[in-house]
């Protein structure tokens, strides 16, 4: 007698993007279990761990645990949202109360996390087909936005502790061909008082609210299409996320502020941010501290910076100029704040460039263009680390040839991602070109309630 797990086809569990899914959650777990390991080797909580603690202990942030939420309730009727955002906010009241009589640190979000815990439980036990598979779908989302956040942190404790030694001298070398921006616009930003950083600060560390906002408004159509798009800003951001940290091992830098500023105390090579740029020498990898992140290479802030951007130029005009804002905002933030220089913002723009034309690729089955339009931006984006390692000294004595150069070659990869998507967007428009998989009618099934 063969049966499957209830709700469950056991030849649909043998198709090829079923198991390419499983794989990639088998990747996923050894990689979070990877990383648990790593973090306590260093005496540290993991991911794992610290997701965790916070059913119970305070968050280090319910505003990501609650836009997670906001995520999943996108598969949700009007009824069900309300009845699961009521039921976090009652649960978040219970554990404010509890810790303000214990004297506790107070903190909100436990409840967005055990309702989407719960939602999880729901999909498994009360939903059958394709219901099972969108709330799952969703829960999968939060759960990976708020992971995401924690990989973030554990790879950054790795980071100091692995590489005790930086690049800062060679890309700050290279930065003089660039016109160093950072000490530019560090200099702006210290002459607009207190309301200039406050408002570059908040936007900085606010950059998953803006997602989540685009997010929301790609997901818009789910609860009643009863699928998810197939190319989300939420994929672009995971995939950033997931890869970026591993550059951070091959090219450790933590940027002007303290490489070049009071911020890195007796490791710094000068106090000399944002007053004077450091003057052209021969770099050398130099020792810094065990604990300040070597997260400049490339700039991750500015990539999901750019997917925002990107992802919000189909929306309406409200949505375009939140896109602009944030990425105008957060570039001035990573500059002006010294923590990181121009060569990493324009790497950070190539490499999400270079993602997202690799995801879309692999939608329309691995289509030439894409596939040439992919490799080119890997290209540029090699040839850009390359030259901030081997070059430096060149580029900063040729700044009229290098400074051009390396803003031709970004703009070289935002020409041809523009071209070819536009392209994509008019094949599918006429109807010509690849066609995408046809999906079957989606036929509604009785949702469980919540409660």
């Amino acid at each position: 007698m063969r049966a499957g797990i209830a709700g469950l086809d056991p030849a649909a569990l043998r198709r090829p993007r079923v198991l390419l899914w499983a794989a990639a959650g088998v990747v996923t777990l050894a990689f979070l279990v990877g990383l648990e390991i790593a973090a306590r080797r260093y005496g540290q909580h993991g991911p794992i761990t610290d997701q965790a603690r916070e059913v119970v202990f305070a968050p280090k942030s319910g505003t990501v645990l609650y836009a997670g939420m906001a995520l999943m309730m996108v598969v949700f009727t009007w009824r069900q949202r309300f009845i699961a955002l009521g039921t976090a906010i009652g649960i978040d009241l219970v554990f404010w109360l509890v810790r303000w009589a214990a004297g506790a640190e107070m903190m909100y979000g436990n409840g967005a996390l055990i309702v989407t815990l719960a939602c999880a439980v729901i999909a498994v036990t009360r939903r059958t087909g394709r219901e099972r598979k969108l709330l799952l779908t969703g829960v999968g989302l939060a759960l990976l936005l708020v992971a995401g956040r924690k990989t973030g942190y554990t790879w950054l404790l790795i980071t100091a502790k692995t590489r005790p030694m930086v690049l800062d001298q060679y890309v700050a070398t290279a930065d003089h061909a660039l016109g160093n921006p950072s000490w530019v616009v560090g200099r702006l930003v210290a002459k607009t008082g207190e309301i200039g950083p406050w408002i570059l600060e908040w936007v900085y560390i606010q950059l998953a609210v803006a997602a989540v906002i685009v997010a929301l408004y790609q997901f818009r159509n789910v609860a009643a299409e009863r699928r998810f798009p197939r190319h989300h800003l939420v994929r672009t951001f995971l995939v950033i996320g997931l890869l970026g940290p591993a550059f951070y091992m091959i090219y450790p830098v933590v940027g002007p502020i303290f490489a070049f500023g009071a911020d890195g105390g007796r490791w710094a090579v000068a106090d000399l941010w944002p007053a004077t740029a450091p003057a052209v020498g021969t770099p050398v990898p130099m020792p810094f501290d065990g604990f300040t992140p070597r997260n400049c290479m490339p700039s991750l802030h500015t990539a999901w910076a750019t997917a925002i951007f990107i992802h919000s130029r189909k929306g309406p005009l409200a949505l375009r100029l939140l896109g602009v804002f944030w990425l105008l905002t957060t570039l001035g933030a990573t500059l002006g704040f010294g923590y990181h220089y121009g060569a990493d913002l324009v790497a950070g723009v190539v490499f999400t460039l270079t993602i997202e034309a690799g995801l879309r690729t692999l939608d329309r089955g691995r289509d030439r263009r894409g596939l040439l339009l992919t490799g080119y931006g890997a290209a540029v984006f090699t040839a850009l680390l390359l030259a901030y390692r081997f070059l430096p000294v060149r580029m900063a004595d040729l700044p009229w040839l290098f400074g051009p150069l390396v803003l031709l070659s970004m703009t070289s990869v935002i020409y041809a991602y523009v071209r070819t998507t536009r392209a994509w967007d008019r094949e599918a428009e006429s109807g010509s070109g690849p066609a995408a998989p046809r999906l079957p009618k989606q036929r509604r099934e009785t949702q469980a309630e919540l409660v």
